[in-house]
């Protein structure tokens, strides 16, 4: 179970949230609602452990993050807004990359198996900086289907999809969960998921 325990959390001079409190059974999602500025992403990162709250903590399986980070990498997945791929690397050498910076591995035929099934057949060895805004994203999201993780953290995952696109994202999530998985997110799109919980902030 993921559980956030009392978070407060500023920006500058201005809290963003305080005493935030909530659990996340395995199996289960959370939408994390809000409008631009309430502190979604700021949530998101602390919970992936790259920003340090004011006050409170986040817990893995009873255990604070803070104090188990090696596990905690490794059970997490986090995918940050901004597609944070190298424009120099082709889409599978951006996964490999990735995947190697975080000590798993993956051969080049699963590689591309896997763009394959995010739409991206004859683009797995262009250089990113040649593919569109969505392709990109479809790269980084391939990130969930071949890097094992039990709680993924993403950061408006379906931003620049197309309609085929976001519906097999949406069974991508759904498929980690009926796994025991377990996923945080923000969208401003209404989710083709089963129901999840929610928190607004603001």
């Amino acid at each position: 179970m993921l559980a956030v325990n009392q978070l407060t959390c500023l920006r500058g001079e201005r809290r963003l949230f305080q005493q935030l409190t909530f659990e996340l059974p395995e199996g289960q999602w959370l939408q994390v609602q809000g409008a631009n500025g309430a502190g979604k992403t700021t949530l998101l990162r602390v919970v992936a452990g790259l920003v340090a709250p004011q006050e409170g903590e986040v817990t893995w399986r009873s255990q604070p993050i803070r104090e188990n980070r090696d596990q905690w990498n490794r059970d997490l997945l986090y995918l940050g807004h901004h597609a944070a791929l190298k424009e120099e690397l082709t889409a599978v050498e951006n996964l490999s990359y990735g995947l190697g910076l975080e000590g798993f591995s993956s051969s080049p035929e699963q590689l591309n198996a896997a763009l394959h099934q995010f739409g991206l057949k004859d683009r797995e060895y262009l250089p990113v900086r040649y593919l569109s805004a969505g392709q990109r994203r479809r790269v980084l999201l391939t990130r969930l289907l071949v890097r094992p993780a039990s709680v993924w953290v993403l950061d408006e995952p379906y931003t620049a999809l197309d309609v085929q696109a976001t519906a097999f994202l949406s069974t991508v999530i759904e498929t980690h969960l009926e796994r025991g998985g377990c996923a945080i997110l923000t969208s401003h799109q209404t989710l083709g998921l089963h129901p999840g919980r929610t928190v607004s902030l603001g």
